[in-house]
């Protein structure tokens, strides 16, 4: 091949494999009737309060950076204000997350209140109006993350949530949680009578969020509603049909609403009634496979007897570090992904590393979005310059 020849021929193979793997921008507010739908061939990966292992949890950014790193779902809290704003927050305190302890003008509003049935001291955002959540900035949970960006993010609203969902180039999914129910209705009131989950449904269908899963319309907006407590799960399913997954504890952690143990929620007997309600579970991994010293033990029956009962399992929470890895995996997360989704068989997984997992299921797939056209193309561009080659 002629040296003019070479230099195009290695542009245009470096142009059609760049186009093989699908490209993640970030959101925009362009009009793209034509996005790329939600994949459903493989587990989902849902971003954990966002992409958390590299920005502050339940922010724009964190939120942002895992649409870029290719998540199916990002999945957040809803807690709530003193006047019934609907937040993205994890903790109904605010002491480990915020910069709460340097705002002086609110060193008043520390409060003790029981939460599932303990005493917890600190600022809780129902004693906060959302003008005063938002003076707040978000830092990152671990001292072992980066830091770089505390101070620099506010705490966002669930519109503001949805909002960066829908605005992505690509069709991403929501998966908001009703947090901590009980405590929220206990301490904020609305109009009319209306509960949390009732101002939690609202929001949802004001953006058009509905549809049974694999719906028309669910695939068009998807989500996934989750909860601790069954009996707001089954209180919204009169409210709205879109899918829900109900999440479960350790093994020493009642229901925060009905007080069921671990045992009875994980019966079959169990599963068979919320089957009605939920089509899926999402348990903590580590009671689907016991740990002990830090090793695996066998796995329980727990994701087999959920598939029994037709039921998604999506566990929480993977992470990338070594002290969250089990010994197993050899501080290796793409072990561990591989062991969840090749040996355990789950539907899809809660990490805070949405870029690893992505990363994962593109080198573990057959073939990547495209890359049959791709081939193809290649093949037609040797046949082209196959003339112009000088034997």
């Amino acid at each position: 091949m002629t040296s003019s020849c070479v230099v195009p021929f290695i542009f245009l193979l470096l142009l059609v494999g760049c186009s093989a793997r699908p490209f993640y921008p970030l959101p925009s507010k362009t009009d793209n009737k034509y996005r790329q739908p939600l994949q459903t061939s493989r587990p989902y990966n849902i971003a954990h309060r966002g992409s958390n292992g590299e920005l502050p949890e339940e922010t724009a950014a964190a939120y942002m950076r895992a649409i870029e790193e290719g998540a199916d779902f990002i999945e957040t809290d809803i807690l709530a204000s003193k006047d019934g704003h609907l937040i993205c927050f994890h903790d109904v305190t605010l002491d480990n997350t915020t910069d709460i302890a340097e705002h002086k003008e609110f060193a008043n509003r520390k409060r003790t209140y029981e939460v599932q049935g303990a005493n917890t001291t600190g600022y809780f955002t129902v004693d906060f109006t959302l003008k005063e959540l938002k003076s707040l900035r978000v830092k990152q949970r671990y001292p072992f993350r980066d830091q770089q960006y505390n101070g620099k993010f506010p705490i966002i609203t669930f519109e503001e949530y949805i909002s960066i969902a829908l605005d992505a180039t690509r069709v991403v999914g929501i998966y908001p949680e009703i947090k901590n129910p009980v405590f929220i209705n206990q301490h904020v009131k609305w109009p009319g009578g209306k509960r949390f989950e009732d101002k939690f449904v609202e929001t949802l269908k004001k953006y058009g969020y509905k549809g049974s899963y694999l719906s028309k319309d669910w695939f068009k907006q998807p989500a996934f509603i989750q909860s601790f407590a069954p009996t707001s799960l089954i209180y919204i399913s009169n409210q709205t049909d879109l899918p829900k997954i109900f999440l479960i504890d350790d093994v020493t952690v009642p229901t925060q609403d009905t007080d069921q143990s671990y045992w009875e929620i994980t019966s079959d007997g169990y599963l068979d009634f919320i089957k009605e309600y939920v089509v899926g579970i999402g348990p903590w991994k580590d009671t689907v496979v016991p740990v002990i010293n830090n090793y695996l033990q066998t796995p329980t029956d727990l994701v087999a007897k959920a598939h029994t009962h037709n039921l998604q399992v999506h566990p929480y929470t993977y992470r990338n570090e070594n002290q969250f890895l089990h010994l197993n995996f050899n501080q290796d997360p793409y072990i561990e992904y591989n062991y969840w989704i090749r040996k355990i068989g789950v539907d899809g997984l809660f990490t805070d590393f949405t870029g690893s997992f992505h990363k994962y299921q593109e080198w573990t797939s057959p073939l990547t979005p495209g890359d049959e056209d791709a081939s193809e193309l290649l093949h037609k561009i040797a046949s082209m310059i196959s003339k112009y080659i000088r034997k």
